[in-house]
This record gives C-alpha cells, sequence and structure tokens, in this order.
C-alpha cells in the first residue's frame, strides 16, 4: 500500500506465465497490434504511433526525450516534485538547454505561470510530470495543450504515477507525447512503458531517422541528426510495431502479456469508472488517516487519487513504525525522497489495491501501530472515518 509498484492484478500474472513464442510468429505480432489498439483506449487517443518500450517507465521517459531532443534545444521543466528534476536531468543528457520553474513541494502550477515561462523561454519541449508520487500533487494539464500549440512547442506528459487513477485525455488535451508504466494504477509489474505520439512528434523524430546498417537498404534514406541511443531510437521502434516489422530489439514477450493484460482488464472495466474507483478508494484513505487524527501533506484538492502523503506524527519513529507494518500486519507504505524524507508517509491506493479491504486493513493496522508508538488517535476512528465514505 505504499506509492508503488503494488501488487500485481492475479490475472496479470497469470498471463505473463504463457508460454513464450517466436518475436515474428503470427500470433505474436497479432498481440503486438491488439495491443496498439487496447493502449490507445488507455491513453484516449487516436494516436498511431502507440506502442511499448521495454524497460520500466523510466526506459519511456528517456525514449521520448532522446528521440525528441536535439543538443542545444530548449526544453523547459516545471518541476513540483522529485521527478521533474529527472525530467530536467535526462534532458541534460541529450545536450539540451534546459530551464526549469519551480513550485514548492505540495503545489501545482496555474496555466498561466507555464505559459509565461514558456514565453521567456521560447523551448522546443514543455516536458512535465502529471502525477510525482514524490508530493502525490497531480499537475492540471487540460488547458497546457492549447498554450503548447498556440506557441509552437511540443508537449511532452510523464503519467506513470497518474495513468488509470486519473483523468488523462491525450488527445482532448492536446499532448504530443505520453509515457506510462505499469505498476500503479495499471496494476501490473514494472518492466513496460507504454508510450503514445501524435503525428506532429512522429514526424519530429522521424526527421532524425537513421536504420542501423545490417538491415538498411538502398531505399532507407538517412535524415537528421542521428538519435543517441539506439535502444530508445523510438524512429527505429515505430518501424518495429508498424507494418515493416523493421527487426530491432526483441519484443520483451511476457512482459508484452503482462501489458496486454493490464490494458484489456482496464478497457473490460471502462475508464471512467476505474478512475473513480481510484477516486473512492483514495477518499475513504483520505479520510481515514484524517479520522485518526494525522495531517495530511500538499494541497488535497491536486491531490492524485491513488496516493496520500501524511506528517508523521510527533514522537512516532517513522521507519520504525513502518518496518511494524511490514513485518507484524504484513503491510508496506512509503516514505518520500528529499525534502520529505523521513517527514512524511506515502499511502497508496492503486491499482489492483485500490479496494475496500485494502483500505480498511491498511487504517485498522496504522492505528495499532500508532497506538503502540503513544500516538494520540481515536480508537476505530481510521475505519470508521472510511466506511462514512463508502456509506
Amino acid at each position: 500500500m505504499g506509492p508503488g509498484p503494488i501488487n500485481a492484478d492475479p490475472r496479470v500474472l497469470r498471463a505473463m506465465s504463457a508460454p513464450l513464442i517466436g518475436q515474428y510468429d503470427p500470433a505474436m505480432t497479432a498481440y503486438m497490434t491488439e495491443t496498439m489498439e487496447l493502449y490507445r483506449e488507455v491513453f484516449r487517443t487516436a494516436n498511431q504511433q502507440t506502442f511499448l518500450v521495454d524497460g520500466t517507465s523510466r526506459a519511456g521517459i528517456e525514449a521520448a526525450l532522446v528521440s525528441l531532443i536535439e543538443p542545444g534545444d530548449r526544453v523547459l521543466v516545471p518541476v513540483f516534485g522529485r521527478f521533474g528534476h529527472l525530467l530536467a536531468e535526462i534532458s541534460e543528457r541529450c545536450g539540451a538547454e534546459v530551464h526549469t520553474v519551480e513550485v514548492e513541494w505540495g503545489q501545482v502550477f496555474a496555466p498561466e505561470q507555464i505559459e509565461a515561462a514558456i514565453l521567456d523561454v521560447r523551448p522546443k519541449v514543455l516536458a512535465i510530470v502529471q502525477g510525482d508520487t514524490a508530493t502525490t500533487m497531480c499537475q492540471p494539464l487540460a488547458d497546457l495543450g492549447e498554450i503548447c500549440a498556440r506557441h509552437d512547442v511540443l508537449f511532452y506528459c510523464d503519467a506513470t504515477a497518474s495513468i488509470a487513477g486519473n483523468e488523462l485525455a491525450t488527445d482532448d488535451w492536446g499532448i504530443d507525447i505520453v509515457t506510462a508504466g505499469l505498476q500503479k494504477c495499471l496494476g501490473g509489474p514494472s518492466g513496460s512503458a507504454p508510450i503514445t505520439i501524435s503525428d506532429r512528434a512522429a514526424g519530429v523524430i522521424n526527421g532524425r531517422k537513421h536504420i542501423e546498417a545490417g538491415i538498411r537498404t538502398d531505399d532507407d534514406p538517412e535524415v537528421g541528426r542521428r538519435i543517441g541511443s539506439n535502444y530508445f531510437d523510438l524512429a527505429m521502434i515505430m518501424d518495429y510495431w508498424g507494418e515493416k516489422r523493421l527487426n530491432h530489439h526483441t519484443e520483451a514477450t511476457s512482459m508484452l502479456y503482462g501489458a496486454r493484460e493490464c490494458a484489456r482488464l482496464l478497457a473490460a472495466e471502462g475508464i471512467d469508472a476505474a478512475v473513480e474507483r481510484h477516486r473512492l478508494h483514495g477518499a475513504a484513505m483520505l479520510a481515514g488517516v484524517q479520522g485518526l487524527g494525522m495531517t495530511v501533506f500538499g494541497d488535497v484538492d491536486h491531490k492524485m487519487n491513488n496516493v496520500v502523503a501524511v506528517h508523521i506524527p510527533d514522537g512516532i519513529d517513522g521507519d520504525a513504525a513502518r518496518a511494524s507494518m511490514l513485518v507484524d500486519y504484513g503491510i508496506e507504505i512509503g516514505t518520500s525522497f528529499g525534502p520529505l524524507h523521513g517527514k512524511v508517509w506515502r499511502i497508496g491506493t492503486m491499482g489492483f489495491n485500490a479496494r475496500k479491504d485494502a483500505v480498511l486493513l491498511t487504517l485498522a493496522a496504522l492505528e495499532q501501530v500508532l497506538r503502540a508508538g503513544g500516538a494520540p488517535v481515536t480508537p476505530g476512528g481510521g475505519v470508521g472515518a472510511a466506511q462514512e465514505v463508502y456509506a
């Protein structure tokens, strides 16, 4: 019950145990095509270029940025938590001229703040996190696509922590590239990074296409500056997933099975229903920790549905309490990073664990751990407050 990874859905684990098949077996290519279509639904997009990058969610981030950014390009990164700093670092490693704007951890940006920074920096790319689990904040995105389009800026979003548990509308919001991971609200294991790429962004990436020797033909032109990574070269990966089926890497078969099942289950539930499920159980957890007398960190109005951060009560040893939760009750909760490390706990309600029984058991166990540490708590206050949300 931490900020992720979470327990994978047993149906996803079962799908991952299926036998391996060759990467050009007709069944395999059919699975790839089906997975692309499923993730168009997940991302709420019609983008043709919607597929998986093999690797953890950071692989998707790096693939997007290294394929978009050329040395010297200006990139604007609004930072409201740890993972904005990550986007800035990766962009710097791509040779970008990186500009950041920051708000205090626990807050988010207003659209006019980001537009003012765009007017000042004139970037090629705006790179932003939707949900930063370090702070639990969810950055509003709905107005940013129009701002980026008006100023001719490519709009990239990391939605690893937020997708499937919070509203995300790629096409309606005008986002050019979105990347994600399975290990949060999608209910799978870490190791596959879904990505969707607009036609506009795909054109920029294909403007740097260099097909590797040994599979390149005389009819394959080489254009622009070669993308600085072979493994994360989205121009080649798009050809691998597309009709050409041009060999690039060997697809991670078991992860494909898992990613496909995550999206299949989400489609069966319905995106809106999944977001509402995360909202409901997240609201119950929020009420529960408040019912225990704990203080919530940050701007609650802009908190993600699927994770809450609470200040560790005075007199409580945060690490010892987390250890007790894990050893005595088999429940994991998280601390945070940087300026929040050791000051807050982060409690998740996401994916397979966005369930009433998981919420109530976590609150009951947390009450006992707090009482054992000497914290004043109202008996049954956490479970009782959560039950009122469920009533």
